[in-house]
């Protein structure tokens, strides 16, 4: 019979293969690298030979903030999450300044950072942070991704946005004019065009880029989680500082809907100042904002949830008494007989029987007090009725529980209805007082025994 023949491997995906000499080549993005790190690169060798005036100077400060808005309150506020409305004319200066940032088109950059949203930190998270600090933070746009790894996302209404489109149909010409052209015609109103290229543009292009990159791998690293500790987004100043106000990015994974990143007046956020400012003159509109109330209860419930984690360790460490469901039920009648034995002096509080006799000389009250407690119910008398005892009375009466009293008080013989095997007798009761009650307890399974 012939050898039957061995199903091939499925072949990996070069991502999945290990980087070596020979396949280096493969796994590189070429057109990403080329302008994210051999232009800067280039730059910055040129800038040694080229005189930086102050104009230029001043020039690309402002160019740097304007394509640094058309990321944070275009791509990432207006587009990305829908947390306002603009008019055509701030879109299509937003698409400009977007474009200008050099970080692909509004349709490609909103599509995976909404799969970033939808996949926090797994693997379809396309700059997962949980694959190290260098990946989330450039190594996912200039390594080669597998297709299959790709978290799906709905942009439907982006391919309904006749600037989204316009802009992701013709984003090379975009970039090149407004990343280059547009700087350097500026700087040569007053002569400088080859400083306007280099200085307004090329750099001024990779520092935006660098700063936009932190909120993927800064913002996930460095700084608290006051809403929620699930996953990695964290807030912190100095990243909000470098990135126009997207530091607040714990608060921004839990309500990105809002236009706002930072919620407080004291902290750092020029893009919703931004857009709050442009909503005065009508431009924009339509500011979402999360509920107070749900704000509110995520950062106190996270509060919480610190606090716990903190204490836990210790409290383990601590005597809180035997927990309730593990100590045995108790009769009345067990419980006062029990009380002449040598070494208990037994009380009842609150349905829980406790045996005081090693606290009895330790009383702060005297021990007169607390021995004509004992074989009684003294739940008021803890509670109040002669003195309302302190937080840490209750806790150092915890540590002497010793069972649960049967019906939680003293059930009087002639208020008990008796059954065999355990079973509930459910028979009529002729005394008036005990059909106020609405019910008594079977002294043996402890059931309600309901009477008319």
């Amino acid at each position: 019979m012939p050898a039957s023949k061995e199903t091939p491997k499925p072949k990996l995906h070069i991502s999945e293969q290990p980087i070596t000499l020979r396949n280096f080549h493969r796994h590189v993005n070429w057109l990403h690298a080329t302008v994210v790190i051999l232009f800067p690169l280039v730059g910055c060798v040129l800038a040694f030979y080229t005189p930086l005036q102050t104009k230029t100077f001043i020039w690309a400060v402002v160019y740097y903030f304007c394509t640094g808005f058309g990321i944070t309150a275009g791509y990432h506020r207006l587009w990305s999450h829908r947390c306002y409305s603009a008019k055509l004319p701030l879109r299509l200066l937003l698409a400009a300044a977007g474009a200008g940032a050099i970080q692909g088109s509004i349709r490609w950059w909103s599509s995976k950072h909404r799969a970033h949203h939808r996949w926090t930190d797994t693997i379809k998270d396309p700059y997962s942070v949980q694959k190290g600090f260098n990946y989330s933070h450039m190594g996912w746009i200039l390594m080669e991704q597998n297709p299959q790894h790709r978290g799906r996302t709905d942009i439907s209404d982006l391919d309904h946005d006749p600037v989204v489109v316009w802009q992701h149909r013709h984003f090379g010409k975009c970039m090149l004019i407004f990343a280059w052209v547009f700087p350097m015609l500026v700087a040569g109103l007053w002569g400088d065009w080859w400083g306007g290229l280099l200085y307004a543009g090329v750099l001024r292009g990779s520092v935006v880029q660098q700063a936009t990159f932190c909120v993927n791998s800064l913002a996930h690293w460095l700084g608290e989680q006051p809403f929620d500790d699930r996953n990695s987004p964290r807030d912190h100043f100095l990243t909000a500082l470098v990135t126009l106000g997207e530091g607040y990015h714990n608060f921004h994974h839990e309500f990105p809907s809002d236009y706002r990143n930072a919620i407080s007046w004291y902290q750092y956020d020029p893009t919703k100042w931004l857009i709050y400012a442009l909503s005065k003159t009508g431009i924009a509109y339509d500011l979402k904002k999360f509920r107070y109330n749900e704000i509110e209860k995520g950062r106190l419930q996270q509060s919480k949830k610190t606090f716990d984690k903190k204490y836990e360790k210790q409290s383990s460490k601590l005597s809180w008494g035997t927990p309730l469901s593990d100590l045995p039920v108790i009769e009345w009648d067990d419980f006062k007989s029990a009380i002449t034995t040598k070494d208990s002096a037994l009380v009842a509080i609150g349905g829980v029987i406790h045996n005081v006799a090693a606290f009895i000389l330790e009383h702060p009250g005297g021990k007169s007090l607390i021995s004509s407690a004992i074989g009684k119910d003294a739940t008021a008398m803890f509670n109040g009725g002669v003195y309302e005892h302190s937080n840490a009375a209750h806790n150092i009466l915890s540590t002497m529980r010793v069972g649960i009293l049967r019906g939680g008080a003293e059930v009087e013989i002639w208020k008990r209805e008796t059954c065999s095997d355990d079973k509930v007798i459910m028979g009529k009761c002729t005394r008036r007082t005990l059909s106020q009650a609405g019910g008594s307890y079977c002294s043996r399974c402890g059931e309600v025994v309901r009477v008319t």
